[in-house]
């Protein structure tokens, strides 16, 4: 048989929590293909605009090597070779070749190689070298290369900058990687080979282009050649190295378009002209493309948990309300069967449980007035004898005990016993009426009473003094609120050794307010102190641990709210470290009006 709790749990997990995580799980994958969408449009946007960039920066820097057919000075050089035209104007070709060099700012170094006497000289850092012979520079592969294609130019993969001539000025500490770019020089008509310029050109123009375009730590990306070296990557290991094989194999994949790796977006464009056959590769990686998607999810998921705590703790209170009052319904009822004609049934209820129990009780007590009702009044009568017998002794009897106590007293001529008996008697008297009532008049004279008995107690003249206007003296008060704060005054100041503080009971009416006071100018308290006071004092019980400690101050306290209302309560004062005040705030209202 199922339990009501079970079936709740169950109805929980059909039509709220399984619903909900499925509704998550789908807005979870729409939300991810949506993301991936607008990756690959922007993907597209953003490599074919780098392209664009990358396309026409090498345009101009591959054409760069033209200005010099506009040099006359310049490109006689390569017309007739040094011995011709060096000392022809030597001023002119050494500023022609600087100004090649400023020209551009990446630019790390050039070099004129003449095919006329096969001479060479490199300009770095805006300096010119000395001439020098290199009958075997046509030798090198990548010149040979140059040579035999119908390119006028040839571009070599990153490497580090080379003294070409070894007689520039190149300090050993400069390792800068440099793309090199070499065109041929060519007579304009006859298309007859002249020499080679080298140039030498840092990348950090590539990786302005290149890392506009990408989030830092976040996206990569590389340039390749046709022949697959890297000539930029984020990655500044992989600059002049080959593309690793298994990566090349995905930028030939997406080529048509975006290649999933790993959850990874990998999307490549081929460039054209003067780029023919590189590739320009973005990867998008997934921990950071669905970072906010996951980070719905797991706000999603946080707060599936809280629904579904929540359904607990609802299938809990409905359980609480619902089912605890059947089972406890169901155990009345097996208590009746077990003898127990006295079960105790909620006849407070206003639902259909309430009714129920009702009934069963009203059936309950028929049953018990025809059931043993002769056995069940002797019982009673007896109890009823055993109340009376421990009731005979009461405090009338030692009211009127200490009466006589006094008249043997007075009649032995020793009225300072009649004194105190007379004072014990009317606190004895006045105590029996501790739950009742009182007036201002006849707690002062409780309180006179007692200190009538404590100044035979301590043999000493202490100080005090009462200051209660007759115009309050008949207002209707609570019993035994003051008393208990004068008995503070012993307890805590005078016995403590300050035996000259003097002790002074007042009563004014202010704003409404009655306000009685006891206070002395003794021992005082640190704020520390005071603030531990104040929260035993005015903490519920129910909220706070109970102690039994200032228990005379907190029940005057609670009384005081219980019979008026939180306006009315007790005020405490150090009177700035000159002692120690307790104010009762007493409204002229009752709270039963």
């Amino acid at each position: 048989m199922k339990s009501i709790q079970s079936r709740l749990l169950i109805m929980l997990l059909v039509f709220i929590i399984l619903p909900y995580f499925l509704s998550m799980l789908l807005i979870y994958r729409q939300t991810k293909e949506n993301v991936e969408r607008h990756e690959l449009e922007n993907s597209r946007e953003q490599i074919g605009q780098a392209s664009e960039d990358l396309e026409q920066y090498f345009d101009d820097i591959v054409n760069l090597p033209y200005i010099l057919y506009r040099n006359p000075d310049l490109f006689m050089i390569f017309e007739k070779g040094f011995e011709r035209s060096l000392y022809f104007n030597q001023l002119e070709i050494y500023k022609g070749m600087t100004t090649f060099y400023l020209m551009r700012n990446e630019i790390r170094q050039v070099r004129l190689f003449i095919e006329e006497g096969k001479n060479s000289f490199t300009v770095y850092n805006a300096m010119i070298s000395s001439r020098k012979r290199q009958p075997d520079l046509l030798k090198q592969a990548s010149i040979q290369k140059l040579i035999n294609s119908d390119s006028n130019f040839l571009i070599e993969p990153p490497h580090q900058i080379e003294n070409y001539n070894n007689t520039s000025i190149m300090p050993q500490s400069d390792k800068t990687m440099v793309l090199t770019i070499h065109h041929k020089i060519l007579d304009a008509l006859s298309k007859e080979f002249l020499g080679i310029i080298t140039i030498d050109i840092d990348l950090d123009k590539f990786a302005r282009i290149s890392n506009h375009f990408i989030q830092k730590n976040k996206e990569s990306v590389l340039l390749s050649d046709s022949d697959g070296h890297v000539i930029y990557a984020s990655d500044a290991a992989m600059i002049g190295k080959a593309v690793p094989a298994e990566l090349q194999k995905k930028i030939n994949q997406s080529a048509a378009g975006a290649q999933f790796s790993n959850g990874d977006i990998i999307f490549s464009k081929t460039l054209s002209e003067p780029l023919n056959q590189w590739h320009f590769v973005k990867i998008t990686s997934s921990k950071f493309l669905f970072n906010d998607v996951r980070k719905t999810a797991y706000t999603n998921i946080i707060v599936g948990v809280i629904v579904g705590v929540l359904g607990l703790i609802m299938i809990a209170i409905i359980s609480y309300k619902i089912t605890r009052p059947i089972k406890l319904l169901s155990r009345k009822v097996l208590s009746i069967e077990g003898g127990n004609m006295n079960a105790p049934f909620d006849d407070k209820r206003e639902d259909e449980i309430g009714n129920l129990e009702r009934h069963i009780k009203e059936m309950m007590n028929r049953i018990n007035r025809h059931i043993d009702r002769e056995y069940k009044l002797e019982i009673e009568n007896r109890k009823n004898q055993h109340r009376a017998l421990k009731s005979q002794i009461n405090p009338h009897f030692l009211y009127n005990s200490l009466q006589s106590i006094g008249a043997v007293a007075l009649f032995s001529e020793s009225p300072r016993v009649y004194q105190l008996v007379v004072s014990l008697s009317k606190m004895m008297r006045y105590s029996i009426r501790v739950d009742q009532q009182a007036t201002v008049r006849s707690e002062v004279d409780y309180v006179r009473a007692y200190l009538n008995l404590q100044e035979e107690r301590f043999q000493t003249d202490f100080s005090y003094s009462i200051d209660i206007p007759k115009d309050i003296l008949g207002i209707s008060v609570p019993s035994m609120i003051l008393q208990p704060l004068v008995e503070n005054f012993f307890k805590h100041c005078y016995e403590e050794g300050f035996e000259q503080a003097h002790l002074r009971i007042y009563g004014e009416v202010r704003g409404g307010y009655l306000n009685l006071v006891v206070e002395n100018n003794g021992r005082s308290m640190t704020n520390d102190e005071l603030t531990a006071l104040k929260d035993k004092i005015y903490t519920p019980a129910y909220e706070g641990n109970y102690s039994l400690e200032h228990i005379g101050l907190k029940n005057i306290h609670d009384r005081l709210v219980l019979n008026y209302d939180k306006a009315a309560g007790i005020a405490l004062d150090t009177m700035q470290g000159h002692g120690f005040s307790v104010k009762l705030v007493i409204p002229f209202y009752l709270k039963e009006e």
